[in-house]
């Protein structure tokens, strides 16, 4: 394929994968098929059961409706199959014959009660790559167990951190684990998709969902290292920076919303100190003790609460008194740390990324009209990262893969539906 080829299609353009995931591998899927890939979505006859999560376009519950679904499904063809129905199996192994990926999150075993594991594709091709994304992966005492979000967010340690301290720990909302688990999956394949470049053969990728969330946890050893302790639950707080357990607000409510701010120690902590307490100072709104503070010798290491209070207090009432487009002007003007956090509304309208053409209309030829996608994950000066088709209907493809790819008569596509196998 010629350079100006491949900046076209994208840089997975020659290749194909099966996807046969749930939730917590639809992003593998997405991620290939961005890249370029030839996704072919696989649902049971009638749909993926993710097809009936919420939400939905204009709230109209409907399996072809589901924003969650076109989120994490668009860049892929779909096709409908029964893999516990001999002829589906011989159907799926005939896919597989030509395909490049195969991502299933199928507890362990069941691709092999099928006949369908890696030992037996790898029969019928070689160079197969084969990605197993369950909970816990292959092996070990938990392998078989089943985990939702929240159990993997419970079980690789992430949730103990989220929440107040005197309060249970909580969950973050969107399933974060889904995420990561699709992210370290997608990660593999392309690892092993590079050694089969080099090395000429396929291979068997184990994912598991636990061990993905644990660099969540990457921070902890800090703890460790500084106080001598494990991390524990802060709520809005940042803790672990100072010897003597000072902790730190992150976010101050201002006149629009709120901010992110925290009390940084180093060269650009001490200057955006300065900077600030300068800033209210011209407001007549800076404390004596933040105007007599010898900054230059300020160490966050051994910062006393203390010293931590006498520094946001004053700060919290001056954020009051400002709106988040003068703390970024001003932010900006006096090279300091910090950022208005910002609403879905302003991620929206938000200049740099609509310098970058972030966001991407997609047609929705079914609803009437194209959708806003949030588009590519990179930039490649030598390839193309964009979305190229919404997520598909319940099995929209199944004429063109199994009759224009797999040489089957549309009599014989109809049998197959008759009897339930598509």
């Amino acid at each position: 394929m010629t350079d100006s080829g491949r900046e076209k299609e994208g840089l997975l353009a020659p290749y194909r994968a099966l996807d046969l995931t749930n939730e917590l591998g639809f992003l593998c899927g997405k991620i290939l098929g961005d890249l370029g890939a030839d996704v072919i979505k696989v649902e049971p006859p009638g749909g993926d059961p993710a097809r009936r999560m919420g939400p939905f376009y204009k709230d109209i519950p409907h399996p072809e409706k589901s924003l969650y679904w076109f989120s994490y499904n668009n860049n892929k063809r779909g096709i409908t199959l029964n893999l516990e129905t001999a002829t589906g199996q011989e159907l799926f192994k005939g896919l597989a014959k030509t395909a490049h990926f195969v991502i299933e999150s199928f507890p362990p075993g069941y691709m092999d009660g099928l006949g369908l594991g890696y030992q037996t594709l790898r029969q019928i091709n070689p160079q197969l790559v084969m990605a197993s994304i369950t909970p816990y992966g292959q092996t070990g005492p938990y392998s078989h167990y089943r985990a939702s979000d929240i159990e993997l967010m419970a079980t690789s340690g992430a949730m103990s951190l989220a929440g107040d301290p005197d309060r249970p720990p909580v969950r973050v909302t969107v399933p974060q684990s889904y995420m990561w688990t699709g992210m370290h999956a997608a990660m593999g394949c392309l690892m092993a998709h590079y050694y089969r470049a080099v090395s000429g053969k396929g291979q068997h990728v184990d994912v598991s969902g636990q061990d993905s969330l644990l660099p969540v946890l990457a921070h902890a050893p800090t703890f460790w290292d500084v106080l001598g302790e494990n991390p524990r639950r802060a709520g809005p707080y940042l803790t672990g920076r100072s010897v003597k357990g000072a902790r730190m607000r992150v976010f101050f409510p201002c006149q629009d919303g709120y901010l992110n701010f925290i009390v940084y120690g180093g060269p650009a902590g001490i200057k955006t100190n300065q900077q600030l307490t300068e800033w209210m100072d011209g407001r007549g709104m800076a404390s004596e003790y933040l105007k007599t503070k010898e900054w230059n010798q300020f160490d966050i290491a051994t910062v006393s609460q203390e010293e931590i209070d006498h520094i946001e207090a004053p700060a919290a009432k001056f954020f009051e008194s400002i709106t988040k487009e003068e703390f970024f002007q001003e932010v900006v003007k006096r090279d300091m740390l910090g950022y208005p956090v910002a609403t879905a509304k302003e991620v929206m309208e938000d200049a740099q990324l609509k310098a970058r053409g972030f966001w991407q209309k997609v047609e929705h030829p079914e609803l009437g009209e194209s959708i806003t996608y949030p588009g590519a994950f990179a930039q490649l000066s030598q390839g193309r990262v964009e979305i190229r088709r919404r997520a598909p209907l319940i099995g929209e493809h199944n004429e063109e893969i199994y009759c224009q790819e797999l040489g089957l008569s549309r009599q014989e596509l109809v049998m197959l539906r008759q009897a339930g196998i598509i």
